[in-house]
């Protein structure tokens, strides 16, 4: 696709070179980026989302509900579907190629350390955010949790783990235990935890990582109460319950 910023193909064909760098969990490079262009981070409020599925649609919806709010909304998700600037998203919408090339300009900047593909775009949106001057950014997780780029914020409004499963086993380790815990990485002291409908094993790792960071209130989606009437329903109906949000501790 042509695009109509006279500079940001060849940004995006310096961003593709970087790809060859691989995946990479750890944090050290991407913290001495966002050092070096003034922490853009820090002047966000955010929204961080991890888990092995649901998350990029758990971002999408909580994007929606704070633009209906009348938020301005970052939203950084990936992969993209059919146009890359739909990886930075700013009020419901992709990114306008100048605001992208001047994120990458910055981004790309030669002082600042070799960073891989992911590393690179998660600073770039940092880098857009700030300066597009969002209310909320929501950014999803991209592998793991601790270690990834994303996982430079430290001061979350709130952070979610949609779902627990065996996924890259080695990278995140073998059992659903380990992967709940590198997952449970991006919650935060004194920032609130929601988690989705995981087993038990996994559940009883993200309560002790939580609990060791001081992360909370800590949220967790569990089956209906069957105790509890459905609202509209008839005594002895039979309409399938909804899961609920039960507050843990």
């Amino acid at each position: 696709m042509k695009h109509r910023h006279s500079s940001l193909g060849p940004l995006l064909q310096q961003l593709m070179s970087n790809v060859g760098r691989g995946a990479r969990l750890g944090l050290p490079g991407v913290r001495r980026a966002v050092e070096l262009l003034g922490n853009p981070h820090r002047d966000l409020t955010i929204v961080h989302v991890a888990g092995t599925n649901g998350k990029g649609s758990v971002c999408a919806m909580v994007e929606a509900m704070a633009r209906s709010a009348g938020l301005r909304t970052g939203l950084y998700t990936s992969p993209h579907l059919c146009r890359f600037n739909e990886r930075i998203r700013i009020s419901g919408r992709p990114i306008g190629d100048g605001p992208l090339a001047e994120a990458l300009t910055q981004a790309l900047d030669p002082r600042l350390p070799p960073l891989t593909f992911f590393e690179t775009m998660t600073v770039a949106a940092f880098v857009a955010f700030r300066s597009a001057a969002v209310d909320v950014a929501i950014l999803e997780v991209g592998l793991g949790g601790r270690l990834d780029a994303t996982n430079v914020v430290d001061a979350p409004l709130c952070t979610a783990i949609t779902s627990i499963a065996r996924d890259h086993v080695a990278l995140l380790g073998s059992d659903l235990a380990s992967i709940a815990a590198e997952k449970t990485g991006i919650a935060k002291s004194g920032a609130p935890l929601v988690v989705g409908p995981v087993a038990p094993r996994a559940w009883r790792s993200i309560h002790r990582v939580a609990h060791r960071v001081d992360a909370g209130p800590l949220w967790r989606v569990v089956p209906a109460d069957v105790s509890r009437p459905t609202v509209g329903a008839e005594p002895n109906s039979k309409r399938r319950r909804q899961p609920r949000l039960a507050r843990v501790r």
